[in-house]
């Protein structure tokens, strides 16, 4: 189901009343979405849509796919907006909605099996901490970037879910390894072995 055929279903409101909605602060535009307000809640779809939707285009390999993930979220979200308490941005909140949205379709597709699959050897690869800006962080979250979007994408699953996850919903290792049933070190060398895989596969593609 396309993610904008589902929300044109919801009540419009009209033009003026877009406008005004348009104008107001997040804070305001959820706080009346709490209040079930369906105009906030339209405006919250029009002001995230196209994040929510490429975080379930990384995650999922068909646009199909990625669509419904997104409508999903966007349902969820009339019910679970009230949970949200601002200790975290919401635009990472509503990521990491998507985030579970997406690793819970996988785990359906898979059949109750595991998403991530451990590393073959066991060995876990952590990588130094640092207070820097990842590099690949900025990259992955610039939508324009096509040719390195195309690169994630094509992924295996076991790299891509984590990588995602982390660079795209912001999580800690912590979160995900909770949100995966993994190990930490486990989602370390995965995230690390990803990196390595994308930097080798961005590589051969500039020569």
């Amino acid at each position: 189901m396309d993610a904008k055929r589902n929300m044109a279903k919801e009540p419009q409101p009209g033009e003026g009343e877009t406008r005004q909605i348009e104008g107001l602060d997040l804070e305001s535009v959820i706080q009346r979405a709490r209040g079930h307000d369906a105009e906030a809640l339209g405006e919250i779809y029009r002001r995230y849509v196209r994040r929510v939707f490429g975080l379930c285009r990384y995650m999922l390999d068909s646009r199909e796919s990625a669509e419904d993930a997104t409508s999903e979220v966007f349902l969820k979200l009339q019910r679970s907006i009230e949970s949200y308490d601002g200790s975290i941005p919401f635009p990472r909140w509503l990521l990491r909605v998507a985030g579970n949205q997406c690793i819970d379709a996988l785990r359906r597709r898979q059949r109750g099996r595991r998403v991530i699959v451990e590393v073959e050897d066991g060995t876990a690869v952590i990588e130094a901490a640092s207070s820097e800006p990842s590099p690949l962080g900025a990259v992955i979250g610039t939508e324009e970037r096509a040719q390195v979007r195309d690169t994630i994408a094509r992924l295996p699953e076991n790299y891509r879910v984590p990588l995602v996850l982390r660079y795209y919903s912001e999580l800690s290792y912590d979160e995900i390894a909770q949100q995966l049933d993994l190990e930490r070190n486990y989602v370390a060398a995965l995230i690390f072995r990803a990196k390595q895989e994308l930097r080798r596969r961005l590589a051969h593609r500039s020569k």
